[in-house]
């Protein structure tokens, strides 16, 4: 388990995390979501002990990184997949790793084929491509057999077919009763990979809840509804205080109204209904709305 209590580090003026207190529990895939500059890498870094907070603690079950007794035991870790030595193959380097940590060498070979990088052993790591460093990095996390493991953008680099397969890792080792915490972009694969969600901005916790929790209390739902009849159905359902928008010639969208409301007001009042569909906003529409005012750089859109 991983616990973040009253997390505070500040960098001269700045404050890049600010008294963030959450919880990583065993069992599940938390997703750790924040824009840039929201205090997710000064996070992960204080948890393995590279940063020292200004106030607060950051510990793994129960202790300080820094005070664990051979740490890649405990604890496993790809926040860099460039953080490694060109000139050294993929086995070197898990060797190297290995007696560091005191860890039994024939892990090496375990885990070299648990990614997939088997055969490609003993290729230099600087003649990899981005997705084999990433495989590669991954490697070195689970190289101690860890039962907490923190991936900051695992997904980076890799084809489809190994964005699955780390989706099934994530996902296979939360069901062995491991803590998994996983920092990422991208809102379409924690979608389909994370149980839970610690979300911050500016340094600062905003949401730590469920995914499904999650796009419930903060996501609109919309319902589109498709009639020869919409102008006449859209007065109705404004009076019902929905709030109706108009998409192509026969469909509105509607928001405020389960599907069964409109279908009932439809069927009461006679008017015909050919399509009626709820829409649940995406994890990333609602991410992007809430935090929206924690984005750190912001651009513009032209409509030209």
């Amino acid at each position: 388990m991983i616990e973040v209590t009253e997390l505070t580090k500040r960098y001269g003026r700045v404050t890049a995390v600010d008294g963030l207190t959450f919880t990583v529990r065993p069992g599940r895939v938390t997703g750790f979501l924040g824009p840039n500059g929201s205090g997710k890498s000064t996070t992960l870094r204080a948890i393995l002990g590279l940063e020292t907070p200004d106030a607060g603690a950051a510990l793994v079950d129960g202790r300080p990184y820094r005070t664990l007794h051979h740490p890649l035991h405990h604890v496993g870790a790809l926040l860099d997949a460039g953080a490694v030595h060109p000139g050294r193959s993929a086995r070197a380097h898990l060797t190297a790793l290995a007696v560091a940590g005191r860890i039994d060498r024939r892990r090496v070979g375990e885990v070299l084929e648990q990614v997939g990088l088997g055969q490609v052993a003993h290729k230099r790591a600087g003649e990899f491509s981005l997705g084999m460093r990433q495989r590669l990095g991954i490697a070195g996390a689970l190289l101690g057999d860890p039962p907490v493991v923190l991936f900051d953008e695992p997904v980076n680099g890799l084809d489809p077919e190994g964005i699955l397969w780390i989706r099934h890792l994530m996902k296979s080792l939360a069901a062995e009763g491991r803590t998994v915490l996983v920092s990422s972009h991208l809102m379409s694969e924690t979608a389909l990979t994370a149980d839970h969600l610690v979300v911050i901005g500016r340094g600062r916790l905003i949401a730590d809840t469920g995914v499904e929790a999650f796009l419930r209390e903060h996501g609109t739902s919309q319902v589109h509804v498709r009639s020869p009849a919409r102008s006449a159905l859209a007065g109705m359902l404004r009076a019902r205080g929905a709030t109706v928008e108009y998409e192509g010639s026969k469909t509105l969208v509607v928001t405020g109204l389960t599907v069964d409301e409109i279908g009932d007001l439809a069927a009461r009042n006679g008017l015909p209904v050919h399509e009626l569909m709820a829409r649940q906003a995406s994890l990333e529409d609602v991410f992007m709305d809430l935090t929206r005012d924690s984005v750190e750089y912001q651009g513009t859109h032209d409509g030209n």
